[in-house]
């Protein structure tokens, strides 16, 4: 059966629409979508639909999300071009939002093969997945970019300790439970509930931008932007000599706002490194005020340290006590021949839940799946 290059496009839109919705829809789902149109016929809209929604519908709650985004979605370009196709379901032949020319006619060139068409965009991706932030140059850069808005950056609701009202629930509510009950003369007519109560993790994220770091560091300013704008509790600092709070300033709603007042907000760019004093700052002067409910701790470094090495291992020991997890994120080590000989990784290494590389788009997927299971 052989498809338009135009419906293949449209189904990669639906795939990115719903990333930006915030469902998990990874480039190989979009590959099986497009291996399934040879197996359902196009021109049943119900049909193409239901398809959709087995291949990229994960959860009950996303259905309704699915929904609207279909119809929303599918229906002009449904009704723009009608589809023409026999009874076969394997044989259709398909109009589909053919492009115009210049006068607004339909162009009548011949496609491109959408075999060749689709194979070489994902192909580009994933070569755009597993280059090193290092190597990109500027196009790279802008394509890198608009990929990684669409990783959903979320951490799965935990249940906590204390409770809340419900209408039904596992634990029973003896104080309302009376004080509802007491013009009955005592007698107990209503039992009232509560059950506990679920709420996600806080994220900290302490990002190193001293010299060493700063070849990344144009990358590493976009992920902290994208995690700061999508994670409901985040702070974000950042570090060389010593640290700075740029919360605040990452939650302009333009990005290259957010990123040039957190430029004006940091004095030492691309300086010197003093992680162990720079976590000090951390732990004294902000640890009690955002690590708590088992905060997740995300260190983003290459652990070149000009500091004192004993103080660095302290502080970690440190940081790990107040902390659920302490997740350190190296963009060296996605080098296969790399190993953490420096002082500074070989100080904080015993203080260091995960050790996880962050060096190009894939890394930053695997660390949102992970993140996702905390």
């Amino acid at each position: 059966m052989h498809h338009s290059g135009n419906l293949l496009s449209n189904c990669v839109l639906f795939g990115r629409l719903l990333r930006s919705l915030g469902m998990d829809i990874p480039p190989t789902q979009m590959v099986d979508v497009v291996d399934s149109l040879n197996h359902v016929h196009i021109g049943n809209r119900q049909d193409f639909k239901n398809m959709l929604a087995a291949l990229l519908v994960r959860r009950r709650e996303q259905q309704k999300r699915f929904e609207d985004a279909f119809d929303s979605f599918w229906q002009a370009r449904w009704e723009s071009v009608p589809l023409k196709g026999d009874s076969s379901p394997r044989s259709p032949q398909i109009e589909w939002l053919q492009p115009a020319n210049a006068d607004g006619q339909e162009s009548t060139e011949t496609p491109t093969s959408p075999e060749i068409e689709i194979r070489q965009t994902y192909s580009d991706l994933e070569v755009l997945r597993q280059k090193h932030f290092a190597q990109l140059n500027e196009a790279e850069l802008q394509a890198l970019r608009q990929q990684m808005r669409s990783i959903v950056w979320q951490l799965e609701p935990r249940r906590t300790r204390r409770t809340e009202r419900a209408t039904r629930g596992a634990l029973l509510d003896m104080r309302r439970t009376l004080r509802q009950n007491l013009r009955n003369s005592g007698d107990i007519f209503n039992l009232a509930r509560r059950r506990r109560r679920y709420k996600r993790r806080p994220v900290v994220v302490l990002c190193d931008i001293s010299g060493s770091m700063e070849r990344y560091s144009r990358i590493l300013l976009q992920f902290l932007y994208t995690v700061a704008w999508q994670l409901e509790r985040v702070e974000v600092f950042v570090f060389s000599t010593r640290l700075t709070r740029i919360t605040r300033q990452l939650h302009h709603r333009s990005i290259e706002v957010a990123l040039a007042d957190a430029g004006r907000a940091v004095h030492d760019w691309a300086g010197g490194t003093r992680i162990g004093d720079a976590i000090k700052q951390f732990n004294y002067q902000w640890a009690r005020r955002v690590l708590n409910q088992g905060a997740v701790v995300l260190v983003v470094s290459d652990g070149w340290d000009r500091g004192e090495i004993d103080l660095l291992a302290r502080e970690m020991a440190r940081l790990q006590r107040s902390s659920s997890q302490v997740i350190w994120l190296n963009p060296l080590l996605g080098d296969v021949d790399y190993q953490p000989l420096v002082r500074g990784m070989q100080a904080a290494l015993p203080y260091i839940d995960r050790f996880l590389p962050v060096h190009n788009l894939a890394s930053l997927e695997q660390l949102a799946s992970m993140l996702k299971k905390l």
